[in-house]
């Protein structure tokens, strides 16, 4: 990508924030949408969590694959191909007769919807300077922010003025448009020296770091965005209608975006381990309350603590990883959302026989204690990481830095 090439002002693209937008709305309506989909398609409740959990894992999995290709043939290319193929699967989630048609179709489009978000933001990193970097982040994960919010607000209220099907059918139709639309974005252009795919991959595995931040990244994954997924599900088996609960649990997009606004502001002005802090005391109390109270007004709080902690924690978490290895940055961004579904999923499955038998107060409370370790080992890694020095351009120099380039942003349950 050439000079002219570069957003103006560092803003992303529209067609990039819309397909984000796409992404994360598709990747969180399932929530409200699991005990109708048991009672639509007559199967156990912990079946129907599946959707939810293969989803998670195909997104996980799908990471390295994307990233490499990203690397090696074009951010552009990758997010409009996957979008298409999204697209299709969601259609066919929509139409599925049967559970293992909708599962099988979840597992596409969880592994092609994955390509869009980690892209997006390397795409930003490739076509935005290091010191204009956070603000184009920030404003990209705002959009996915509100994505986030209005997923699982409108997909209960859909699924229950209509029918859980067309959840999945809308953001297929918002899929094909994003495709067409990203094909004015221009490819940027992309380091070269790594040796291939293999060096790409090398040139991340064999990086300590980069390993801490994908450890982090999986824990993260399974303690927020697997057990929320449930929250909903634990207000639905006290009797709150779909769309109730949807608009409870949307509460944490709300949050993201009200918090990561605190996040921009005290960007550079607090150590980024302090907001790690930060973020892990706001999940820790988040699920405290829903492990002593499921309720209305429980869940709301949650919801918004949730946010907090995603927006202070995982956002530094994620500048962190667009760092460690910024000559595979694709590769790193895409290993690190591949830890943090796959850490999801394994959550998702594993709360799955809890909620079936009505032991919500034990799932909260295991993702509640397991924020405590998270949270140590985040701040104490993060305190010791140097950089290495980037020029303005974003790209990696020889030497170390005694700052860190790239504070923490505003982020998305995206990855």
């Amino acid at each position: 990508m050439t000079k002219r090439d570069t957003p103006p002002s560092g803003r992303p693209p529209i067609a990039l924030s819309a397909a984000g937008f796409v992404s994360c709305f598709d990747r969180f309506a399932i929530s409200p949408l699991l005990i109708l989909i048991s009672t639509g398609l007559g199967i156990p409740l912990s079946t129907a969590v599946v959707t939810a959990s293969a989803y998670f894992l195909a997104y996980g999995l799908s990471q390295p694959l994307w990233g490499i290709l990203s690397d090696r043939v074009g951010r552009v290319r990758v997010m409009r191909g996957t979008l298409l193929v999204a697209a299709l699967a969601g259609a066919v989630s929509a139409l599925a007769p049967n559970a293992a048609v909708l599962i099988g179709a979840r597992i596409v489009a969880g592994a092609c919807y994955g390509a869009v978000v980690p892209t997006s933001l390397t795409y930003l990193g490739d076509t935005v300077p290091a010191a204009r970097r956070q603000r184009a982040l920030s404003d990209l994960m705002a959009v996915m922010a509100v994505g986030t919010a209005l997923a699982t607000a409108v997909a209960g209220a859909l699924a229950e003025a209509v029918d859980w099907r067309l959840v999945f059918a809308a953001p297929a139709v918002c899929a094909v448009v994003c495709s067409w639309a990203l094909r004015s974005l221009p490819e940027p252009r992309r380091e070269k020296g790594t040796g291939g795919i293999g060096g790409h991959l090398g040139a991340v595995l064999r990086n300590r770091w980069a390993l801490t931040v994908f450890g982090l990244a999986f824990v993260e994954g399974a303690v927020l965005l697997g057990t929320m997924t449930l929250l909903a599900t634990a207000l639905q088996a006290r009797d709150v209608s779909a769309s109730v609960a949807g608009l409870a649990t949307a509460m944490y997009g709300v949050g993201v975006v009200v918090f990561s606004q605190l996040v921009r502001f005290l960007s550079g002005r607090l150590p980024v381990w302090v907001l790690i802090a930060i973020g892990g005391a706001q999940m820790c109390a988040g699920y405290a309350i829903v492990t002593a109270w499921v309720t209305l007004p429980a869940v709301f709080t949650t919801g918004l603590l949730l946010g907090g902690g995603w927006s202070f924690m995982h956002s530094s978490l994620q500048a962190w990883a667009t760092s460690v290895v910024p000559r595979a940055r694709g590769t790193a961004v895409a290993f690190f959302a591949g830890a943090l579904f796959i850490g999801s999923s394994a959550a998702a499955a594993a709360g799955g026989p809890l909620a079936e038998n009505g032991h919500f107060a034990l799932l909260f409370g295991i993702a509640c204690a397991l924020t405590v370790p998270l949270t140590l080992t985040a701040v104490l890694t993060r305190r010791r990481w140097r950089p290495a020095a980037e020029d303005p351009a974003g790209h990696e120099g020889a030497g170390a830095a005694r700052r860190d380039p790239h504070p923490p942003t505003t982020a998305t349950p995206a990855g």
